[in-house]
Protein backbone atom coordinates (compact mmCIF):
# COMPACT_ATOMS: atom_id res chain seq x y z
CA UNK A 1 0.00 0.00 0.00
CA UNK A 2 2.69 2.25 0.88
CA UNK A 3 4.56 1.77 -2.81
CA UNK A 4 1.12 3.23 -4.05
CA UNK A 5 0.97 5.87 -2.15
CA UNK A 6 3.98 6.82 -3.21
CA UNK A 7 3.94 5.80 -6.33
CA UNK A 8 0.60 8.28 -6.65
CA UNK A 9 2.35 11.13 -4.86
CA UNK A 10 5.58 11.02 -7.51
CA UNK A 11 2.98 10.73 -10.22
CA UNK A 12 1.19 14.57 -8.87
CA UNK A 13 4.67 16.06 -7.96
CA UNK A 14 5.61 14.63 -11.73
CA UNK A 15 2.69 16.46 -12.82
CA UNK A 16 2.69 19.72 -10.59
CA UNK A 17 6.11 19.86 -12.43
CA UNK A 18 5.13 19.40 -16.16
CA UNK A 19 2.56 22.18 -15.35
CA UNK A 20 4.81 24.16 -13.88
CA UNK A 21 7.19 23.95 -16.97
CA UNK A 22 3.99 24.50 -19.40
CA UNK A 23 3.08 27.21 -17.47
CA UNK A 24 6.54 29.06 -17.99
CA UNK A 25 6.87 27.97 -21.86
CA UNK A 26 3.68 30.13 -22.12
CA UNK A 27 5.34 32.94 -20.35
CA UNK A 28 8.61 32.90 -22.65
CA UNK A 29 6.14 32.16 -25.44
CA UNK A 30 4.47 35.48 -24.85
CA UNK A 31 7.57 37.20 -24.69
CA UNK A 32 8.83 36.19 -27.97
CA UNK A 33 5.59 36.93 -29.52
CA UNK A 34 5.28 40.28 -27.88
CA UNK A 35 9.20 40.48 -29.29
CA UNK A 36 7.70 39.62 -32.64
CA UNK A 37 4.95 41.66 -32.67
CA UNK A 38 6.75 44.99 -31.10
CA UNK A 39 8.23 46.12 -34.32
CA UNK A 40 4.78 45.18 -36.48
CA UNK A 41 3.09 47.81 -33.63
CA UNK A 42 5.15 50.29 -33.93
CA UNK A 43 5.52 49.97 -38.09
CA UNK A 44 1.51 50.43 -37.82
CA UNK A 45 2.03 53.54 -35.25
CA UNK A 46 4.24 55.30 -37.02
CA UNK A 47 2.09 54.31 -40.24
CA UNK A 48 -0.84 56.11 -38.55
CA UNK A 49 0.76 59.37 -37.17
CA UNK A 50 2.14 60.02 -41.01
CA UNK A 51 -0.75 59.90 -42.06
CA UNK A 52 -2.57 62.14 -38.97
CA UNK A 53 0.51 64.34 -40.34
CA UNK A 54 -0.52 64.77 -43.74
CA UNK A 55 -4.17 65.19 -43.12
CA UNK A 56 -2.86 68.19 -40.75
CA UNK A 57 -0.54 69.64 -43.30
CA UNK A 58 -3.46 69.25 -45.58
CA UNK A 59 -5.96 71.39 -43.59
CA UNK A 60 -3.19 73.53 -42.58
CA UNK A 61 -2.65 74.54 -46.06
CA UNK A 62 -6.13 75.25 -46.88
CA UNK A 63 -6.34 77.43 -43.95
CA UNK A 64 -3.31 78.99 -44.30
CA UNK A 65 -3.87 79.62 -48.10
CA UNK A 66 -7.05 81.58 -46.87
CA UNK A 67 -5.28 83.69 -44.92
CA UNK A 68 -2.61 84.53 -47.64
CA UNK A 69 -5.15 85.56 -49.69
CA UNK A 70 -6.86 87.44 -46.68
CA UNK A 71 -3.23 89.26 -45.55
CA UNK A 72 -2.82 90.53 -49.66
CA UNK A 73 -6.28 91.79 -49.35
CA UNK A 74 -5.43 93.70 -46.06
CA UNK A 75 -2.47 94.80 -47.50
CA UNK A 76 -3.85 95.83 -50.69
CA UNK A 77 -6.41 97.93 -48.60
CA UNK A 78 -3.51 99.80 -46.47
CA UNK A 79 -1.34 100.79 -49.24
CA UNK A 80 -4.80 102.29 -50.87
CA UNK A 81 -5.42 104.43 -47.53
CA UNK A 82 -2.00 105.55 -47.47
CA UNK A 83 -2.07 106.44 -50.83
CA UNK A 84 -5.29 108.72 -49.80
CA UNK A 85 -3.91 110.01 -46.94
CA UNK A 86 -0.79 111.53 -48.69
CA UNK A 87 -2.92 112.90 -51.62
CA UNK A 88 -5.04 114.58 -48.84
CA UNK A 89 -2.05 115.84 -47.11
CA UNK A 90 0.21 117.12 -50.03
CA UNK A 91 -3.72 118.68 -51.54
CA UNK A 92 -4.25 120.06 -47.78
CA UNK A 93 -0.62 121.52 -46.41
CA UNK A 94 -0.53 124.96 -47.60
CA UNK A 95 -4.09 125.62 -46.41
CA UNK A 96 -3.29 124.60 -42.75
CA UNK A 97 0.10 126.33 -42.89
CA UNK A 98 -1.60 129.40 -44.05
CA UNK A 99 -4.56 129.07 -40.94
CA UNK A 100 -1.59 128.35 -38.45
CA UNK A 101 0.65 131.41 -39.60
CA UNK A 102 -2.20 133.98 -39.39
CA UNK A 103 -3.34 132.54 -35.94
CA UNK A 104 0.01 133.07 -34.84
CA UNK A 105 0.82 136.11 -36.05
CA UNK A 106 -2.06 138.05 -36.57
CA UNK A 107 -2.54 139.11 -32.63
CA UNK A 108 -5.54 140.88 -31.89
CA UNK A 109 -4.67 142.15 -28.21
CA UNK A 110 -7.39 142.43 -26.24
CA UNK A 111 -8.33 142.23 -22.05
CA UNK A 112 -9.78 138.92 -21.22
CA UNK A 113 -13.03 139.05 -19.61
CA UNK A 114 -11.76 137.65 -16.28
CA UNK A 115 -9.39 140.22 -15.74
CA UNK A 116 -10.62 143.09 -13.13
CA UNK A 117 -10.02 146.37 -13.12
CA UNK A 118 -7.64 147.41 -10.40
CA UNK A 119 -8.27 150.96 -10.74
Amino acid sequence: MTSQSQGIQQLLQAEKRAKDKLEEAKKRGKGREEKRTKPEAIAEIDHYRLQREKEFRNKQTNVMGSQGNLSAKIEEQTTETIRNLTGSYHKNTESVMKKLLSMICDINPEIHPNFRNAV
